[in-house]
């Protein structure tokens, strides 16, 4: 079910309204059956593959608890390659295969094609790592073994950040639900907000840049540099306003219902530097990346060599994560180089500011920090969105030359698109420069009545009138 559907604008106040007239021990059941039905609306046999995965590691984390030596190590291994082999078998079977046919053709052999003709489960590497955590967690002494299966399923299924996140730890979620949670009209109203300021993102921003994203994109050979420059600006914020919009609605109706989700996402573009941005953007993978992989293959505890290594292993096996595709790991390794030069580079760059008489907080300095980060970031989604790697280096190779002024789009596009599409990225900035300085949730109650729900009633104007009603998918769905 997606967010930005009707279905949902049924389903949610149905679930919601239902929630807080039932008894408390009827909750976590309610939560669960409807986090089901709102799965079982994309593949509905595809819920059998999300039940082997809460068995296997609601079990695991039962005995973990329970097991000494090395047994317990043993038993996370066979727990942890069950759940894997499950994302690997749906997402990167069909892909190593088909490189394993590349290499051996291009060698003269011709193996037979193995590949299997399956659908990726919506969102299965968002709670794959979400049952891998809890599993983690309960073995490191961090998080004690869930012994009610109910509770246990609902907090791998729960239907606001099912399929795109934000990747909650078990330590944040899992006691949520043996809490009660009472009407408040402050909160619910508040989350209402974050969700407006989420279909926002998505309907008004996200939706509307697609429109010239996909068309170039899907044909960069037939567009000029400035249409592949603007087509690479236009995506950084797109899947900006997309994943974001995402979590902003799965933040808000979580909140609507009474739990607290964790922030994933802290104005990136706002980001002096490639480090500030990977802390800023898409938080619950990256800090799930960083506990779970760099630390233990060493994190900067080493020697350069090794941690260069460890920085690029992290970000190539992120990008991998992303998708089956090469263009992903090309995207993830990109910023692993970015992290480490930019970390080789800080003495020097220290010392031009000193020399230039710019201390850290300068806004000159800070300018050229966040334009120059922005810029590295638009480069490296050139290969996150090219379907493929030629498409990725002839984008990347012309969106330099041939910057033809009078033609950087059809004229429908020109005449109607183009200007809502910038206003849209305007006011996105403007909210966005407000959030960082004062929640909207504060500013706007203190507000007399007639101006607030005239604020309300001109953001639902906005998103009605200007909004894209395609029921286009997020993007993170397909991760």
């Amino acid at each position: 079910m997606l967010f930005n559907s009707l279905e949902f604008a049924v389903f949610f106040p149905v679930v919601a309204t239902l929630y807080f007239l039932s008894p408390f021990h009827w909750r976590t059941p309610l939560l669960l059956v409807a986090s089901c039905a709102f799965y079982m609306a994309f593949i509905p046999a595809y819920i059998l593959i999300l039940g082997v995965t809460i068995v296997v590691d609601y079990t695991a984390g039962i005995y973990l608890e329970r097991t000494h030596g090395r047994r317990r190590l043993a038993l996370l291994w066979v727990s942890v390659a069950i759940t894997c082999l499950v994302l690997f078998i749906f997402k990167y079977f069909n892909f190593f295969t088909d490189t394993f046919l590349g290499i051996a053709t291009h060698f003269g052999w011709q193996p037979t094609n193995p590949s299997l003709d399956i659908i990726l489960p919506i969102g299965l590497s968002f709670h794959t790592f979400q049952s891998l955590s809890y599993v983690f967690e309960v073995y490191r002494g961090r998080q004690r073994a869930e012994h009610d299966f109910t509770t246990y399923a609902t907090y791998v299924m729960f239907f606001p950040q099912l399929v795109a996140g934000p990747i909650e730890r078990p330590q944040n979620l899992l006691p949520e639900f043996h809490e009660r949670h009472y009407f408040d009209y402050v909160r619910v109203t508040s989350g209402l907000k974050r969700m407006a300021w989420g279909f926002f993102k998505k309907l008004v921003v996200a939706d509307r840049l697609a429109l010239y994203v996909n068309d170039v994109y899907s044909a960069p050979q037939e567009y000029n540099g400035l249409q592949l420059t603007i087509a690479t600006f236009f995506f950084a914020y797109q899947i900006y306003c997309d994943f974001s919009g995402y979590s902003d609605i799965a933040i808000g109706s979580a909140r609507v219902l009474g739990f607290r989700l964790m922030e994933n996402f802290e104005t990136p573009y706002h980001s002096a530097s490639i480090s500030e941005f990977w802390r800023r953007w898409h938080i619950s993978l990256s800090t799930w990346f960083r506990d779970y992989v760099y630390f233990p293959l060493g994190g900067n505890r080493v020697k350069p060599a090794r941690w260069f290594t460890n920085i690029l292993l992290t970000f190539g096996i992120s990008g991998l994560w992303h998708g089956a595709n090469w263009t992903y790991v090309v995207w993830g390794l990109l910023n692993g180089f970015y992290l480490i030069a930019g970390t080789l580079l800080q003495p020097l760059r220290q010392r031009i500011a000193a020399l230039c008489r710019l201390p850290e907080r300068n806004p000159i300095r800070l300018s050229v920090g966040v334009v120059t980060t922005f810029g590295l970031v638009c480069i490296a989604w050139v290969f996150f969105r090219a379907p493929t790697l030629a498409d990725a280096f002839y984008i990347f190779s012309h969106m330099w030359r041939d910057w033809d002024f009078s033609d950087i789009g059809t004229e429908q596009f020109l005449l109607r698109q183009m200007p809502l599409a910038i206003a849209a990225i305007l006011l996105l900035e403007a909210g966005e420069w407000l959030r960082r300085r004062m929640p909207l949730g504060e500013i706007i109650p203190r507000f007399p009545m007639p101006v607030r729900w005239f604020c309300y009633a001109t953001a639902l104007m906005v998103v009605v009138m200007f909004g894209v009603y395609s029921k286009s998918q997020f993007i993170y769905f397909q991760f």
